[in-house]
């Protein structure tokens, strides 16, 4: 018997994806680059202490990492948080961890269209915003219905890109600072200035820093297109967070000393003003270009896989419409609940397109109230119910991880908290109409 097939469920997609894969559409999701497009908002709140606040960020995802890692050895099927809390805890959680982490998946591939319509604009001002976001939108689409094993070849190529681009602003960045430029070398004020530190202003500013890292979670959907065997999905999932991580905090510190003294036109064009400043045009016009095909197309990709499978999962046991689980004849992609994302983000990406920080926070409360649901799944069903005695894995960990979560939420901007709870209310009535008034089962027929 397969793996997937002891938690009642059939091979429908196709695994082909290696460790080496996993881990490189982990780096993808997460962007190595992805403090380019958010470096200012994150600069404002944190008040300039930009490493910190992704230091703090990694910290508290370290341990969410963990938890992923343990939960996916468990239950090694798609569906990520969905499936973990549907097991690990009670159906009614896994539902309502399933709505939540959808408003994390199914409107960050909008998000990334923004980011990346925003980049391309000062280069090309005659294409409108919109028209970007829609090219990005079909691209995307297409490549994610052909499979899994090809938008893994264009990952790796992506990545590569991204790689280089990151090793140019690093090398021109640290000549022009110890050349004069900004501070005249590394500091420690990005870590930690005494004059402007408040620990709640900079976990406020973490609460964006964490956008940078959502995707190492993103790695556990895809459990079952994996052929690396149940340890395979953890090992890629700590291994990018801590390599992403440590690429974060380089380029931040840089960009932070770089800038001192700097006043930025906005936040969303402060770091292009920064790599002006440590190479010239032809620098800032490379981050830009490479901003734009980061979101706009590798990162978006890697989160449309995420959240189509997510559909595909919920759908599949009943708790969204079954049209969603349809499984591509020969492409073996889920190639309904694609198109949906496609046209969800179509409609997102254009109403939010003014309004970036708002969808960067909205995206992270779903996921952090997701990340605080596993934690919980990893005590109940590791330290509780199986009774494993790991004291450190099982129950210090995911206690830490909730602790520090639970302060991010706490501290994050209220326009979030208040959007995010009425995407919750929204699942309450669907939940209460689908067990109710349409009496679907609640429980898995396995």
């Amino acid at each position: 018997m397969s793996s997937i097939e002891q938690f009642g469920y059939k091979e429908e997609l196709k695994r082909v994806l290696s460790t080496r894969d996993l881990l490189v559409y982990g780096m993808i999701f997460m962007v190595p680059i992805a403090p380019f497009a958010i470096f200012g908002f994150v600069w404002n709140d944190a008040k300039g202490m930009v490493p910190l606040a992704y230091l703090i960020g990694m910290f508290a995802m370290f341990f969410t990492a963990l938890s992923y890692a343990t939960m996916s050895e468990a239950f090694p099927v798609a569906g990520s948080v969905y499936s973990y809390a549907q097991r690990g805890l009670h159906e009614v959680a896994g539902f309502f961890s399933g709505w939540l982490i959808l408003l994390d998946y199914i409107l960050i591939p909008a998000l990334l269209y923004i980011v990346s319509a925003v980049a391309l604009q000062p280069m090309l001002p005659a294409v409108p915003a919109w028209a970007w976001i829609i090219g990005f939108i079909v691209f995307n689409g297409v490549v994610n219905l052909l499979g899994m094993q090809f938008t893994a070849r264009a990952n790796l190529v992506l990545l590569g890109i991204e790689l280089i681009v990151l090793a140019l602003f690093v090398g021109c960045g640290l000549v022009a600072l110890y050349s004069g430029q900004g501070a005249g070398h590394l500091t420690m004020k990005p870590l930690y200035n005494p004059a402007v530190f408040n620990l709640a202003t900079v976990v406020g500013a973490t609460s964006i820093a964490v956008l940078s890292f959502l995707g190492f979670d993103g790695i556990s959907t895809l459990s079952e297109d994996s052929n690396g065997g149940p340890k395979a999905i953890g090992r890629a999932t700590l291994l990018s967070l801590v390599l992403v991580g440590a690429l974060f905090l380089l380029q931040t510190w840089i960009a932070v000393d770089l800038s001192e003294g700097t006043s930025f036109k906005s936040p969303e064009t402060a770091f292009y003003e920064i790599s002006r400043m440590a190479g010239g045009v032809w620098l800032e016009r490379v981050v830009l270009i490479s901003v734009a095909l980061s979101s706009g197309v590798a990162n978006a990709m890697a989160a449309q896989a995420a959240v189509s499978r997510i559909l595909f999962a919920m759908a599949r046991d009943g708790k969204l419409p079954r049209i969603l689980a349809r499984i591509h004849p020969r492409y073996q992609t889920p190639y309904v609940s694609t198109v949906l994302v496609s046209a969800i983000s179509l409609v997102a990406g254009l109403y939010f397109l003014q309004h970036l920080d708002d969808l960067s926070r909205l995206v992270n409360f779903g996921a952090l109230c997701s990340f605080l649901v596993l934690h919980v799944c990893v005590v109940n069903h590791c330290f509780l119910r199986q009774r494993s005695g790991a004291w450190l894995r099982h129950l210090v960990s995911p206690l830490l991880g909730f602790t520090v979560i639970a302060y991010v939420l706490i501290e994050m901007d209220q326009r979030a908290k208040i959007m995010g709870l009425a995407w919750l209310a929204v699942g309450v009535v669907y939940y209460v109409v689908l067990t109710q008034v349409l009496k679907k089962p609640v429980t898995l027929e396995l």
